[in-house]
């Protein structure tokens, strides 16, 4: 196991190398002249951006101070989304920069015949003073001809290769930095704006006529930590509250640190509004910060830890497990505790943290499974790999008599940045079969 865990390591910390260096190499190397102050301050920036990454992800598990988390997480954390999306921009460059290359030597080549032409229309060219003098005295080997070879000019001057290349690669890599910083803009004011509501109707077996339209705010991975904080977490509970739900559902992934730096930032939670309450399950990151002080603190603040438990509420069952994550604690997920001695003729409700858990809820008769933890793979093409892990992404899906909705997240883990899984929080209305 350490051997796999060693050569995974060695594995991606060369594909890193390798990745800094073409980005380099296409960003400075090609773009800027040698010993020039540019090129000093980007071959810098390759290694300083890379470190400061690497800071950010080790600061938490090495118990940095908050403070030096927060400083280090903001470039560290950006520098690896602008990292992705530079590099998929440069390769798409990478097609366009033969195209580039061709069309300004066809260009060249095209004004080469007008610049001759230009020349021969001023009229030939004069002859030598010594052949001057050779057909006036007729010497020469005593030949009296007069005539002179013609002179072949030279070549128009065309756009010099180096040139040429220094302003493909400029004209390429700026448009590859302008592609992929934008994206990556874009991509930070959609989490910083906070989530928008999304809302989806779910019929529900068993569910009495007197639950039909019972709203349940479902929100995922909000992940507080050293960027998203309080301000992160007043504007969910604004939108939440604005849904007017009957309940909330709080599916794991609140935080990234500890009840010690992060209390703080969770305590808008304690505003939450829902007729029925507000209910927690710990999602994995919980887990590796602490997840029992984490249970203790979300109930302080007015949610209801659900830990393998079930509750009865307006006429159906809602039961919520842990997170597999906490098998490593002996606090895994408990199917037969909190779902085992339950009447499977009462609707149910089952929150998860992850998708992955639907066989179990599959087994035991769940109508509902509301999960998040994918964030519908956050950064494109991450969906991709987040389909390999998992069976639902985002969005809503049958396994059986079992329904599955897969929550997007309201935040960001690592970078605070999406594209092309916009963050939500959804309303779920259920409805009876009986209405």
């Amino acid at each position: 196991m350490v051997v796999v865990f060693v050569l995974v390591a060695v594995a991606v910390i060369a594909l890193l190398a390798g990745v800094h260096r073409y980005v380099w190499r296409r960003f400075v190397g090609d773009t800027t002249r040698e010993g020039s102050l540019a090129r000093r301050v980007g071959t810098v920036a390759a290694f300083v951006l890379p470190l400061l990454s690497v800071g950010a992800f080790m600061s938490s598990r090495a118990g940095f101070p908050f403070w030096l988390q927060q400083v280090l997480a903001w470039p560290g954390y950006m520098w690896l989304a602008a990292l992705l999306y530079l590099t998929l921009a440069l390769l798409v460059g990478e097609a366009v920069r033969p195209l580039l290359s061709r069309l300004l030597a066809r260009r060249a080549r095209a004004a080469e015949p007008t610049a001759v032409a230009a020349t021969s229309a001023s009229g030939p060219a004069p002859a030598s003073a010594s052949a001057e003098a050779d057909a006036a005295t007729g010497s020469g080997g005593g030949s009296t001809r007069t005539d002179v070879a013609p002179r072949t000019e030279a070549p128009a001057p065309s756009v010099a290769d180096p040139s040429r290349r220094l302003f493909v690669a400029r004209t390429v890599g700026g448009a590859a930095a302008l592609a992929g910083l934008a994206t990556v803009g874009h991509g930070t004011y959609g989490v910083l704006r906070g989530p928008r509501t999304k809302r989806i109707t779910v019929p529900l077996a068993g569910l009495p006529r007197s639950a039909h339209g019972f709203r349940i705010a479902v929100v995922s991975d909000i992940h507080l930590g050293p960027i998203l904080g309080r301000s992160h977490t007043r504007r969910i509970v604004d939108a939440i509250n604005a849904t007017n739900s009957d309940l909330v559902a709080v599916v794991g992934d609140l935080v990234d640190g500890s009840v010690a730096d992060l209390g703080p930032a969770a305590e808008p939670l304690a505003e939450l509004e829902a007729r029925h309450g507000s209910y927690f399950v710990t999602g994995n990151h919980e887990y590796f910060a602490g997840a029992a002080e984490w249970v203790d603190h979300v109930r302080e603040l007015g949610l209801h830890p659900l830990e393998n438990a079930r509750v009865e509420i307006a006429g159906f069952d809602l039961a919520g497990v842990n997170d597999i994550a906490g098998e490593s604690e002996g606090q895994g997920p408990d199917f037969a505790k909190a779902l085992g001695d339950r009447d499977r003729s009462r609707a149910s409700v089952l929150l998860a943290h992850q998708p992955v858990v639907i066989d179990e809820a599959v087994e035991y008769g769940v109508g509902l499974q509301l999960s998040g933890h994918t964030h519908g793979g956050q950064l494109w093409p991450g969906n991709m790999l987040a389909e390999l892990a998992n069976p639902t992404v985002a969005g809503y899906e049958r396994y059986g008599d079992t329904q599955l909705y897969v929550s997007r997240g309201a935040g960001a883990w690592g970078p605070p940045v999406r594209v092309g899984a916009p963050s939500d929080i959804t309303v779920v209305e259920l409805a009876s079969p009986q209405a």
